[in-house]
């Protein structure tokens, strides 16, 4: 039924991410292993043995590629469970869809999964466990009929209807609309150059992952992707008789490429397709107008979906808070997050603007979880591509050759214009 080869998918954004929630102790983590065939999560008659959102990722058919996410019981007590309950909570901002366990009838706190997963827009489906020892479970199984959701009754432990529950899942996990993130701006036999830097932020041996997935997206799609350093450009260019389609840059060196790219070849960022693709321009357009109001003092959330060691000159604590002081002229106060899970809605009172990263380890469905989150607490957001690109001066050329492409705004909003213009 499974397999736990990793090396069929090179990241988890591209995994479909399921959510295992339910109270304590109902069978989470035996639900998990009954799934993968294996023993992959601590399985204990001790209430609250997960204390932390944990990732499993597998091969499971007939769904493909999945991270589950076996999160602590959402009825935890006292101080400490109440830190894990809103872990539990922030990790579902990860998810395409859920299994709520149960093993008991719904009470108030089946009421607040419910309510909590519909907030989010997460499909699930119901798993009454524990049905071998359950004297009634017809019974059980009619009183959660009445959330609209299916209902599948399985005996986790010894691995009962497991294939019926991951069928039901199945049919329920939204599809994700393949999306080019540059390919689309080119066409077969269209030649693009990668700009990309090589400086202490860069990993070592390998390049970062929007741009593989810009080599890939142009190679499959029958593209020609040329790959050269800043300082290379110039004679790249050259060499290529200035015969290029586009060029992509990282943005910290959009300021040096605008410069040496002529006017007549598009130019755009590897950010800014991430942008595109991962959400819509209208809405981190609208960010750049809200950074126009902010005031000395003010409170923006720099907000990072990865985890990484922060470098003496981090991007998004050192040089973008640098970039906007010396192009607006003000100094505002930050905070800063970063993770697989979103900040909760406390930790981000009092912000007036979230500066998010790209995005690249979140797949289109997490990312626009986050932003109906910022847009439910009236919090507008810009990402770091199509902000550093506004500070260097350079935005409304890095994203001219998207505006045709660019999908529909998924936030119902007014269409913003770029400051400074006439509209976008």
């Amino acid at each position: 039924m499974t397999s736990l080869n990793e090396g069929l998918i090179p990241h988890t954004a591209f995994r479909k991410h399921i959510a295992i929630v339910g109270r304590r102790n109902v069978g989470k983590s035996s639900l998990i292993n009954a799934i993968a065939g294996q023993d992959i999560a601590l399985v204990s008659d001790v209430p609250g043995t997960t204390t932390d959102p944990v990732y499993k990722t597998l091969e499971v058919k007939p769904l493909g590629p999945v991270t589950l996410i076996d999160t602590p019981g959402l009825d935890d007590e006292g101080l400490l469970g109440q830190k894990r309950v809103e872990r539990a909570k922030r990790a579902l901002y990860k998810a395409d869809a859920a299994i709520l366990v149960v093993d008991d009838k719904p009470g108030a706190f089946e009421d607040f999964i419910v309510s909590l997963l519909r907030n989010l827009s997460i499909p699930f489906v119901i798993a009454v466990n524990k049905s071998d020892v359950t004297e009634d479970t017809k019974t059980l199984v009619k009183d959660y009929e009445p959330f609209n959701v299916p209902v599948v009754k399985v005996a986790a432990a010894q691995g009962k209807n497991i294939s019926e529950l991951i069928q039901v899942l199945s049919s329920l996990l939204p599809d994700e609309e393949e999306k080019p993130l540059v390919a689309h701006l080119l066409g077969q036999n269209k030649t693009a150059v990668l700009v990309i830097p090589v400086d202490k932020a860069a990993p070592k041996g390998r390049l970062i992952m929007p741009q593989v997935e810009a080599i890939r997206d142009i190679i499959d799609h029958g593209g020609i992707a040329v790959v050269t350093r800043p300082p290379e450009l110039k004679e790249t260019l050259e060499k290529l008789q200035y015969n290029v389609d586009l060029v992509v840059t990282d943005s910290q060196v959009i300021i040096d490429v605008d410069k040496v790219v002529p006017p007549q070849i598009p130019l755009t960022t590897f950010s800014i397709l991430e942008a595109a693709n991962k959400s819509d321009l209208t809405l981190f357009l609208e960010g750049i107008n809200a950074l126009q109001k902010l005031h000395d003092g003010d409170c923006v959330a720099v907000v990072e979906a990865c985890s990484h060691v922060p470098t003496c000159d981090d991007i998004g604590r050192v040089k973008i808070p640098r970039w906007i002081e010396e192009k607006l002229h003000i100094k505002l106060q930050y905070k800063f997050f970063a993770g697989k899970e979103f900040p909760e809605a406390s930790s981000l009172q009092g912000c007036k603007l979230i500066i998010h990263c790209g995005g690249c380890v979140l797949t289109r469905n997490m990312f626009m979880r986050r932003m109906q989150l910022a847009k439910r607490l009236d919090l507008p957001v810009v990402n770091y591509g199509m902000l550093i690109s506004y500070l260097h001066g350079s935005l409304e050329k890095a994203i001219k050759p998207l505006l045709a492409f660019s999908y529909p705004p998924a936030t119902g909003g007014n269409t913003a214009t770029l400051p400074g213009s006439s509209g976008v």
